[in-house]
């Protein structure tokens, strides 16, 4: 499976010169995790996360300390997304394997990535939100996802799915077999497959 079958295609993005009040409004309002910083030309020059919104935002509760606090306070807050955002965004292409996307996301952390062109230019934005979303397909859709792409290939292959593993019947050779095994690893919600 690739990114650009799971990636969201028009993403809300800020600008360098972006507000952080405005910032914490849209990612409040579009209940995302972080943004991607463009330029003029749609070009990705960083990436902002709601942990670079929460450095300076909030004063200590002087309830929560006997003592009055003297010293620990938070820095200031800055106003724009350029003094807070990351400058060196890991960025995906369209056509990167989102088994390889889920990888980075699990080894660094990151919620989301920005999906750019060759020039560097923001396509979409691929999230772990949208990877649960694949996984989380049913059983059923993905046999019907299955049964259309064997029609389409003019096979009369059958798919049964359990728990996202998929069983295909019917490839006789091993040239069918290969073909019915890619076939299958296009379909999202398909963990495992089996032919035979």
């Amino acid at each position: 499976m690739l990114v650009r079958e799971v990636m969201t295609s028009e993403p809300v993005t800020v600008r360098v010169e972006t507000l952080v009040s405005e910032a914490l409004a849209l990612l409040d309002r579009h209940s995302v995790t972080s943004l991607p910083v463009v330029d003029e030309d749609s070009v990705v020059v960083g990436m902002l996360s709601e942990a670079d919104l929460l450095v300076g935002r909030l004063l200590p509760d002087d309830r929560s300390s006997i003592l009055p606090r003297t010293s620990g306070m938070p820095r200031a807050a800055v106003d724009s997304v350029d003094a807070v955002m990351s400058r060196r965004p890991v960025t995906v292409t369209a056509d990167t394997d989102l088994a390889d996307v889920a990888k980075v996301m699990t080894t660094t952390g990151f919620k989301s990535l920005p999906v750019v062109d060759g020039r560097g230019r923001l396509l979409g934005v691929v999230s772990r939100r949208d990877i649960v979303r694949t996984l989380a397909r049913s059983d059923t859709d993905i046999e019907s996802d299955l049964a259309a792409l064997f029609q389409v290939l003019g096979v009369d292959w059958v798919a049964r799915v359990v728990d996202g593993r998929a069983r295909i019947s019917g490839p006789a050779d091993d040239r069918a077999r290969s073909l019915a095994h890619a076939t299958a690893t296009t379909v999202a919600g398909v963990l495992h497959v089996s032919i035979g």
